[in-house]
C-alpha cells in the first residue's frame, strides 16, 4: 500500500490542536480494521475511520494511479466525530 500527500499540509495538520497528527501518523488506520465509505463522486473521495495512537480519526483520500500502480492520496484528516464513532462501532466492532 502506497501513500502520497502534501508534506506542508501534513505539518500544518500536526500543529493544529484539533488534529494533532499528520498524514505520516494517520496511515496507521490502514493497518488495522477500519470503516470506509465514499464521500463524493467528483473527484471520487473516500473516508476511512480508524484508530491512530488510541484515538479514532477520519481521513479523506483519493485512490489514484501512476506507472507503479494504485496509491492513496491523503487529502485531510480530523478526530472522528460522534456520528463517525457510531459508524465505526456499528460496522467494525
Amino acid at each position: 500500500m502506497r501513500f502520497h500527500f502534501d508534506e506542508r499540509k501534513s505539518k500544518s495538520l500536526r500543529r493544529n490542536p484539533k488534529r494533532g497528527i499528520g498524514f505520516e501518523e494517520v496511515q496507521e488506520i490502514f493497518f488495522h480494521p477500519y470503516y470506509s465509505d465514499q464521500r463524493s463522486d467528483f473527484p471520487a473521495q473516500h473516508r476511512a475511520i480508524g484508530w491512530v495512537r488510541g484515538q479514532l480519526y477520519s481521513v479523506i483520500l483519493e485512490v489514484r494511479e501512476d506507472a507503479e500502480g494504485e496509491f492513496y492520496h491523503l487529502v485531510t484528516l480530523w478526530k472522528a466525530t460522534t456520528a463517525e464513532q457510531k459508524l465505526y462501532e456499528e460496522h467494525i466492532t
